[in-house]
């Protein structure tokens, strides 16, 4: 057993309203500036809707992520090194502009510089970010915002294309939802064994996946090898970027931008443990509807003191592995088991989970006469109503149905236990027997879904280094802040000396 630690997240889409703050924050930090104008590492997505960059769950289509060869061995999708060293110059499955959307500003000088004419009404028209031409604005980050335009781009959901006639066609009366997405920050990532350089890699420490902007030579094999497009390439500086989880901030013990003012309060971050010598074969069941139940398994139980004395001898600071029983993370996947992988059949073995919606159930219970209140009436909606299950299943767990039901199943009793609770402080023993899970059980996870403060939902120590003397020195600024983007001012180091948030520790 080798442990090691990873920084992981989980998103309450229950709580998500689409306003897209997280968004706006994380564009503010990371890409606001020349050269990743389209770039989003963070954006919240409709469904169904057909996302950022269109299509890119088609994977017959994008070939990223992981497959099983004739011998049940992993392999890229994008083909072996042969393949990529045959498209170094010419990519087939690389993303265009068009796939993302044409970043768009206005011109604001009319506005100002337009002389006063009662007559005339200065307007600010829209032109290309890159290019200052005029344009007209046909599509965004978040085109699909509240199934806008569905009958035209709801329909070309690779997940919704997926499911039956009938389910296509009365999907939209059914429901929908906010996904916000950055980048996974895989146990096994795609993009890190696809990269030529070597410029992609898995921080050790941490887990946070990074891209080392010196060995980056813009081949763009990660971003075609990401299922989840989360890479990008900067057109001005040729180099690959994506989410960096606000490394910055997780190694001073603070949560990322995007979950700190996140309005509906809907992410956790906190530590896993994980045995790094399971995560090749977990990637490598062969029935996808196991990759959840695999990757599960390869989660350490911080509690186990076994587990405690391997993290100590693999180097993990005591104050990380008291962290890691503190995890909001660690309950809400492992302990209540409410939260769900995005797209597990990848089989990068995502870092950011979901716990699935439980309102379109709700909904569609009160519409068909039922009570929203009992957890009777809402099971039963649970159990028939197929629609929404397929959706959330195509999207959570492999296309297994009966795994998400039990998560809402268990949303739905917390919900009623609460509200007896509430009401005349009764305990329905029969309603917690039929999800297996104890009275005590139940509210836990209702203060850490509900009401957790932030200490509770945002659990991440500060890093451990013997070289914080160095870190405490670097007084040069953020990367960012140099023309150019991460890695390309032109002073990268105080002395000759490389700080640790720029370098690629190995493992001992």
């Amino acid at each position: 057993m080798k442990v090691m630690a990873q920084v992981a997240m989980v998103m309450n889409l229950d709580k998500c309203i689409g306003c897209h703050t997280c968004s706006v924050t994380c564009k503010q930090t990371w890409t606001n500036r020349d050269g990743v104008e389209y770039v989003w590492f963070n954006n919240v997505e409709t469904r169904p809707g057909v996302g950022y960059p269109r299509g890119y769950q088609d994977q017959d289509r994008w070939h990223g992520g992981w497959e099983l060869d004739r011998k049940g061995r992993l392999r890229l999708r994008s083909g072996g090194r042969l393949r990529r060293l045959a498209h170094l110059f010419a990519n087939p499955d690389l993303p265009t502009l068009d796939d993302y959307y044409e970043p768009a500003t206005y011109d604001f000088d009319t506005l100002v510089t337009a002389p006063a004419d009662e007559s005339r009404i200065p307007v600010a028209r829209p032109k290309s970010a890159l290019t200052g031409e005029p344009m007209t604005i046909s599509a965004g980050p978040n085109w699909d915002d509240d199934l806008g335009g569905s009958q035209v781009h709801a329909a070309a959901d690779p997940v919704l294309a997926a499911m039956t006639e009938q389910v296509k066609l009365s999907f939209e009366d059914t429901f929908m939802f906010h996904l916000p997405r950055i980048c996974e920050h895989c146990l096994n990532p795609a993009c890190v064994s696809a990269c030529p350089s070597s410029a992609m890699y898995k921080r050790v420490e941490d887990g946070i996946v990074l891209v080392d902007q010196d060995a980056c030579r813009g081949w763009r094999m990660c971003v075609s090898a990401c299922p989840y497009k989360k890479v990008y390439l900067n057109h001005r500086t040729g180099k690959a970027e994506k989410c960096t989880f606000c490394f910055p901030r997780i190694e001073a013990g603070l949560p990322t931008v995007c979950a700190e003012t996140c309005v509906g309060r809907l992410r956790y971050l906190g530590l896993v443990l994980y045995d790094a010598d399971r995560v090749a074969e977990a990637a490598a069941v062969t029935d996808p509807a196991d990759l959840l139940a695999a990757q599960r398994s390869v989660f350490l139980d911080p509690e186990d003191p076994q587990v405690r004395a391997a993290a100590r001898e693999a180097g993990i600071a005591e104050d990380w592995i008291d962290a890691a029983r503190r995890s909001p993370v660690w309950a809400l996947i492992s302990r209540y088991q409410v939260a769900l992988p995005l797209h597990p059949e990848y089989r990068t073995l995502p870092m950011v989970w979901y716990v699935p919606p439980l309102s379109p159930v709700l909904e569609a219970t009160g519409a068909r006469g039922g009570d929203e209140t009992s957890a009777d009436d809402v099971f039963h909606t649970i159990t028939d109503l197929r629609i929404p299950m397929e959706y959330l299943a195509g999207l959570f767990t492999a296309g297994d149905t009966d795994t998400v039901a039990g998560v809402l199943m268990r949303l739905a009793a917390m919900r009623t236990h609460m509200r007896n609770r509430s009401v005349d402080g009764s305990v329905d023993t029969g309603l917690l027997d039929r999800i297996g899970m104890t009275a005590d059980e139940v509210e836990a996870m209702y203060r850490l879904l509900a009401i957790a403060k932030m200490d509770d939902r945002y659990v991440v120590p500060a890093a451990h280094t013997e070289q914080a003397a160095e870190l405490a020195s670097w007084t040069s600024g953020c990367s960012l802040d140099g023309p150019g983007g991460p890695g390309m001012t032109a002073t990268a180091t105080r002395g000759g000396v490389v700080p640790l948030t720029l370098q690629r520790r190995r493992p001992r």
